[in-house]
This record gives structure tokens, sequence and C-alpha cells, in this order.
């Protein structure tokens, strides 16, 4: 099986778009998901769960779909400095604001996790595990320069075990690691990159009895049309100047 899996697209529908089509384009690929935080930071909160919903496309509550659905205090968002925080807050402000009570409904009913096998339910073959942030909280970052203990741990959190594929996201940079068999994947991001690549990312993860590839995909897609929606609605131009950098 060939799974697209897609995260962190944040409100960004033409990063969405993008991906979508391209993914629309490989027919080779079985099944897609997406790993959360589908709001926040960009204007179209509403068009992106609209649009992963008409296209029948499961996925995992991020941190921010379920703090919006609650309205908790705050997104559980990392701050690295006092003007992130300002500026993550004014986020969270403007995205409970505009989404609306069918947004809100389809936040709150999105799992914590999902396994999937993709062998088939009838075999003890491997699984593919989604979550948004790690296994406890979709709060704490699951970073790349995290040691293999700490890995080891949040699989068996997990239940996970050799040949097992936990993939997830949150962190908005991308990458893969094998620990006692169990194989670590992040995602990135489609619409918030973090890593100075502006691209929109997403992550084919091929499972069969052989073992397990993954590739990573970025793609050009219609930044300036992003960061001007963002510039033209009341969020923060900063949050346009962050698209057009990847985070840089």
């Amino acid at each position: 099986m060939r799974y697209a899996l897609l995260s962190d697209v944040h409100g960004n529908l033409p990063a969405l778009e993008g991906v979508l089509a391209h993914i629309d384009a490989r027919p080779e690929l079985d099944a897609t998901y997406h790993l959360g935080d589908l709001v926040g930071y960009a204007p179209w909160p509403n068009e992106v769960v609209a649009l992963l919903h008409e296209r029948s496309i499961p996925g995992v509550a991020g941190n921010y779909d379920s703090t919006t659905a609650t309205r908790y205090d705050h997104c559980g968002c990392k701050y690295e400095d006092p003007r992130q925080a300002e500026l993550s807050h004014q986020s969270f402000t403007w995205t409970l604001g505009a989404v609306t009570e069918s947004t809100t409904r389809r936040l709150a009913a999105l799992p914590f996790r999902i396994d999937l096998r993709p062998l088939g339910g009838h075999t003890s073959g491997p699984q593919l595990i989604l979550i948004h942030g790690n296994p406890v909280l979709n709060t704490v970052y699951w970073t790349e320069d995290r040691p293999d203990a700490f890995c080891t741990r949040m699989a068996n959190r997990l239940g996970a075990k050799a040949g097992d594929v936990v993939a997830f996201g949150h962190t908005h940079r991308p990458w893969h690691r094998e620990v006692d068999g169990v194989h670590f994947v992040n995602t990135g991001s489609v619409g918030r990159p973090k890593d100075g690549d502006p691209r929109a990312g997403y992550v084919v993860v091929d499972i069969d009895a052989e073992g397990v590839e993954v590739e990573f995909v970025r793609l050009e897609y219609d930044v300036a049309r992003a960061a001007a929606g963002v510039r033209d609605s009341d969020l923060p131009d900063a949050f346009a100047d962050f698209l057009e950098k990847g985070g840089a």
C-alpha cells in the first residue's frame, strides 16, 4: 500500500489545492490521510476543512484543531520569543472568530490517532500509526534531534513494533529515522514550512511485505496567492512574509 500523508495545512488553501492536485496525478497512490493542524495562520480555515471533507480524506486532530474546536485558552503552540507568542495569539483569536459551526464540528470529530494495517487486518503484519504530535500530547514537539531513546519510548507508548511506521507532523520539518526496526516519519508541512523552503510538502509511505520506503515530496504552489490572501485579511502581514520565506 502506498499512502500519501499530509500535515499542517494551517488554513493555506492554495498549498492544499496544489498538494491534492499533485497526489491526484499519481494513480499509483492508494490512499490519502491528513495528520492535523488544518487551521490557523492563514485565512481559509473553513475552505480547507470543507475541501478535505468533500474529498473524504480522513485524518487525526492536531493541537490547533482541538483547541479551536474546544475554544481553549491558546492554540497549544510553542513560542520561541515574545513576538512569536503575540503573533500566535493573534492568529488563534482570528481563527476562533472565523470558523463556522460546521468547521468546528468537523474539527471536534477528528480522532487522536488512526491505526492502519497495509497488508490486511487478518494478518499480524506491519502497522501504519498516524498521530499529530506524539502519543502523549499534541503540544510536545518531536524534533529530529530527539535521541533514539525518546523514539523508543514513544514507540512503546503506541505499541509499535519492528516493521511498523509511526507518522506525525507538528514541527513543520520533514525527517525519517529508523530505530530498532520502527520507522519514524515526520511529514513536514503543506501550508507553513519552517525549514527555509517555501514549497509545500507531503510524504509517500510505501509499505509491503518486503519493507518500508519513504519519499518526501516538495512542490511549487501559488505562494503569491497565499501571501496576498493573508495581507488582504485581518491577520498579521508577518504570516505572509513567513510563507514567502519558508519560515527562514
